[in-house]
């Protein structure tokens, strides 16, 4: 067994199969998968996305200057795959799919309901790299869905949603956890009763 060289290429997997939303009037609202998207800072926060110029989401979004980045889950798993493979030139999306649109607290681009986190995004920077350009935007709020808070300590356990991955063409809900944050460098408890 060994290491084999292939062409370069993407390979950075598994991603977030997330909806980002778009316009500013129901009339204009629309949805495209993306999963080229992701965190670039915490302080501001600020999060990505990539979009091909020739999508229809990509005027919108470049016109609006905002997005709303909503987070997937397997219950919407064929509503996610549906709005990356059809265009919103041709369809009312939220109409096809079913999926409920919903005033966001900051920006006009509509929220989608059975998302668990919607991230509300304003464009700081639009940068051409080629297949793509990176829509790289400031996050001025977050919406979570309380059903997925803890009652006592209002910490979000994005986990019991089911979110989707995407990796390869396929998509995946995320499995057991293995540990947390520094659970490799953390001491362990002392068990053993001490004697009297």
């Amino acid at each position: 067994m060994g290491k084999v060289n292939w062409k370069p290429g993407n390979m950075i997997y598994p991603l977030p199969a997330a909806l980002v939303s778009c316009g500013w009037t129901p009339e204009n609202y629309n949805l495209i998968t993306i999963s080229w998207t992701g965190t670039v800072c915490t302080n501001p926060p600020m999060a990505y996305i990539s979009v091909r110029p020739e999508r229809h989401s990509y005027d919108l979004i470049k016109e609006s200057g905002e997005f709303v980045i909503n987070v997937t889950t397997k219950e919407i798993a064929k509503e996610t795959d549906w709005c990356g493979v059809k265009s919103g030139r041709d369809f009312d999306k939220f109409k096809e799919t079913g999926l409920t649109p919903i005033a966001a607290t900051v920006v006009k681009a509509p929220l989608i309901e059975e998302a668990p986190i919607s991230i509300e995004c304003r464009v700081k920077e639009i940068v051409s790299l080629g297949s793509h350009d990176m829509f790289i935007a400031d996050v001025v709020n977050v919406v979570a869905d309380d059903k997925y808070l803890d009652p006592v300590t209002g910490s979000f356990d994005l986990s019991q949603s089911n979110p989707l991955a995407y990796s390869h063409g396929h998509y995946f809900t995320i499995g057991e956890p293995l540990g947390r944050f520094g659970h490799s460098v953390q001491k362990k408890k002392n068990t053993k009763k001490k004697k009297k």
